[in-house]
């Protein structure tokens, strides 16, 4: 492999011939082999498109050559569409504040901008990642930029519309199972009666709710510090050039992003993460409950609830001829724990920040970008391949409704709570139903009885 030689503030670095990455990101890349897991796509993305915004802004300022700066946005939409993305080689467990991703993003356009402007690469005099790439940011305000701008767009683009899409497939279960009556459960228990209709119903609003909640998120997101360069104070970055860059990223990114009031909060406090990861906390919280009531009220086929019959995708065992097991559920809770544990980190970064800067943004950035992601597919497949597909066993739901004690609870305004718990108790011993023991004792006659305990009277149905 030939090499080029590069020169930076600590010597000379040795840097691959073919790459358009320099210095910064090779010291980098030898510096923090941790976990194999880069960047991702979708942040450098963005990044890219801010640095397009940063460039316009300048030549409109007069701070740097039309030629280079239309080079420079060139090599950026380049790096946008995705033309370069082996070239962006930094792990997430990186130096703080995010450097070395800056530099990454810096080097690459750069030694492109360089290539089109007929130059080779590492000619930093013709294009330079920091005096002109650079010009007007700092890692530190485009780092917590970038960070918000990508969060919003996946949140907007992806989760929501998952979101949204499990409401739906929730909601059509809700109306198709509205007249199937079934026994309500409370502590693992028998409780009174309820449909299935109700329990899914409950189970969309649930979702929606996490829906308003990450809107919520979203508008704290739109807050951005651009501009504020190192620290907040705006060093070498002129009065207009973030009001510039910032209606161009609206216009590219159809979004209203503004820059923050204080660009010295959105730097030293990550308020807008802190909202976003416990939002992303909360949504999985709420997804892992239903996921597992939907492993319960599916277990068996024989021998546990056996009410629902959950969409058979695989084979379930190994050992085990015809097992099959809830395999999209559990995907679910294995996505929703990932996420509970990926903002538990956010939060331990959040409260690590000192002074003028939460240096610990790459972990953010990355716990909250795959935290979405992870959360948007999963909740689709979810919702495609386990939601839409469930069926009722309506004999088993029927069998467990009428042999349950819990009816007795309809009795007592009639007999009384002390004699409802009497024949619960004894129907329960004897192991009969609550009916054949009132009709036993005398205490009520059959007819009474059914029209008590009719299924629709006690779930609150009409007709």
């Amino acid at each position: 492999m030939s090499r080029r030689v590069e020169r930076d503030v600590l010597g000379k670095v040795l840097v691959d011939s073919s790459a358009y990455y320099g210095s910064e990101t090779e010291r980098a890349r030898e510096n923090f082999p941790v976990s194999g897991i880069r960047v991702s796509k979708e942040f450098i993305k963005h990044y890219a498109i801010l640095k397009r915004c940063a460039a316009l802004a300048n030549m409109r300022l007069g701070r740097i050559d039309a030629k280079i700066g239309d080079a420079i946005i060139e090599a950026c939409n380049a790096v946008s569409g995705g033309e370069l993305e082996d070239q962006f080689v930094v792990d997430v467990f990186q130096a703080g504040a995010g450097t070395s991703t800056n530099m990454n993003l810096n080097e690459v356009i750069a030694n492109y901008a360089i290539e089109i402007l007929g130059g080779r690469r590492g000619n930093y005099r013709i294009v330079h990642p920091n005096d002109h790439v650079n010009m007007s940011q700092s890692t530190n305000d485009t780092y917590h930029t970038v960070t918000r701008v990508s969060a919003y767009m996946e949140i907007s683009h992806l989760l929501i519309p998952s979101l949204n899409l499990l409401r739906r497939s929730l909601s059509s279960r809700a109306r198709e199972f509205r007249g199937v009556a079934k026994l309500g459960r409370t502590h693992l228990q028998d409780a009174v009666p309820m449909t299935f209709g109700q329990e899914f119903s409950g189970y969309a609003e649930s979702v929606g709710y996490c829906i308003k909640e990450m809107r919520y998120a979203l508008n704290a997101l739109l807050d951005v510090p651009l501009g504020g360069t190192a620290i907040g104070t705006g060093i070498n970055s002129p009065a207009e050039f973030s009001r510039i860059a910032i209606k161009e990223l609206n216009r590219i990114e159809h979004a209203r992003f503004k820059i923050s009031k204080n660009r010295f909060a959105a730097m030293q406090n990550e308020y807008a993460e802190l909202i976003c990861g416990n939002s992303l906390k909360d949504t999985a919280i709420t997804l892992n409950k239903i996921a597992n009531d939907l492993r319960i009220l599916g277990s068996g086929p024989r021998a546990g609830f056996g009410e629902l019959v959950l969409p058979p995708v695989q084979p379930g065992s190994s050992i085990m001829p015809g097992k099959i097991n809830p395999s999209m559920a559990e995907m679910l809770n294995m996505v929703c724990f990932q996420v509970i544990g990926s903002s538990n980190v956010i939060d331990n970064a959040a409260n690590a920040g000192q002074l003028e800067l939460n240096v610990f943004m790459p972990i953010i950035a990355f716990n909250l970008l795959f935290s979405i992601r992870i959360l948007s597919n999963g909740v689709r497949l979810f919702a495609n391949r386990c939601i839409d597909g469930i069926k009722i066993d309506k004999d088993k739901t029927s069998e467990n409704l009428y042999a349950s004690t819990a009816i007795a609870t309809a009795l007592t305004p009639y007999i009384g709570y002390s004699k409802a718990a009497e024949v619960a108790r004894e129907a329960y011993l004897k192991r009969r139903s609550v009916i054949d023991i009132c009709i036993e004792r005398k205490i009520m006659d059959k007819r009474s009885l059914e029209r008590i305990l009719d299924p629709k009277r006690l779930t609150g149905q009409k007709g």
